[in-house]
């Protein structure tokens, strides 16, 4: 299994450098292929505009066309995320405002989900709206692969992801990624060892072809990104997936409380692909000190998923999806 993970990384890991933008472009046009670019963002205002500022002045311009459309599907923000959006160029849908029929559930996979009714691209890229410092490398390095190699379906990214400022001005400070250290990555090494040559496996920036993620099954919550990598793997294969360096990740990060909720969730979401049969009970009860002591706060864990798209009426009567 090392030596096929070692193959692996030889032959599905690049640079961003490795695949310069002319070159994009060019294969872009001979087989025809849109883009489409989604943020899923809840309460993002301080950094959404110049996320979707720099994707539309360096990748969608009449001398750098390669993402056909952007949007920002807003989860329900009660700041002015959506009005930031717009102006900076972003066409901004609600997440309640697709697939009515189907009351949605509070979680980034449900929006990402949701995201494929509403974008045309026959490439999805997904991008964190909380990202600082963004660099449009992140969509290109990614989207890459799929442009150029048509036996590629799925790509990651992968970069440095500093914890916290310091004097290099904010990429000192030690490594984020605690629940990928902690969690993700041991499961994907333990029952997943194909998977192990992924640098950053719960990354929230990918790309992938719709007609694969159309087939997969959507972990509405934070498991969205573990459950997508393992179905792919299983739906079409190690030598189908990639990773892209795009350098450095700055982004605001979480606190304990919400990393615990984030690795319950993950837990269960391979649990559920392990053994449908011997689930864990979906609740996680975390502590607080008060005046009496410590007191007990319960929380859900994420465990509904939705179908693969291709399976919903709305998605079948507008893609023709036999």
């Amino acid at each position: 299994m090392l030596e096929e993970v070692e193959r692996w990384l030889g032959r599905r890991s690049w640079s961003v450098a490795d695949r310069p933008i002319d070159q994009l472009l060019a294969a872009k046009r001979a087989h025809g292929t849109t883009v489409s670019v989604v943020l899923p963002a809840l309460n993002e205002e301080a950094t959404v505009g110049e996320i979707v500022a720099v994707i539309r002045r360096d990748l969608m311009s009449e001398a750098v066309p390669l993402v056909d459309e952007l949007v920002v599907l807003d989860s329900g923000s009660t700041d002015r995320t959506a009005e930031v959006a717009a102006r900076a160029g972003a066409r901004v849908v609600a997440r309640d405002d697709v697939l009515p029929r189907i009351p949605a559930l509070p979680g980034k996979g449900e929006v990402l989900w949701r995201s494929l009714l509403v974008t045309g691209g026959d490439v999805v890229c997904f991008v964190d709206a909380d990202l600082r410092e963004f660099d449009a490398d992140f969509v290109a390095g990614i989207v890459g692969p799929l442009l150029t190699d048509p036996d590629v379906e799925f790509v990651k990214a992968m970069y440095d992801r500093p914890f916290a400022a310091g004097a290099d001005g904010g990429r000192g400070g030690g490594q984020g990624g605690r629940v990928t250290e902690l969690v993700a990555r041991p499961l994907l090494n333990l029952h997943w060892p194909r998977l192990a040559g992924f640098v950053q496996p719960l990354g929230g920036e990918y790309a992938a072809r719709r007609t694969l993620l159309e087939r997969l099954p959507f972990p509405v919550g934070y498991g969205v990104e573990l459950g997508l990598l393992v179905d792919a793997l299983h739906l079409v294969g190690l030598d189908a997936l990639a990773q892209v360096d795009v350098g450095v990740r700055l982004h605001r990060h979480q606190d304990d409380r919400a990393l615990g909720r984030m690795a319950a969730a993950i837990y269960r979401t391979a649990q559920l692909r392990l053994s449908r049969g011997h689930l864990v009970r979906p609740r996680l009860t975390q502590f607080d000190r008060t005046e009496t002591g410590f007191a007990p706060r319960t929380h859900p864990v994420d465990t509904e998923e939705r179908p693969p798209m291709r399976e919903v009426a709305e998605y079948q009567r507008k893609r023709r999806v036999a």
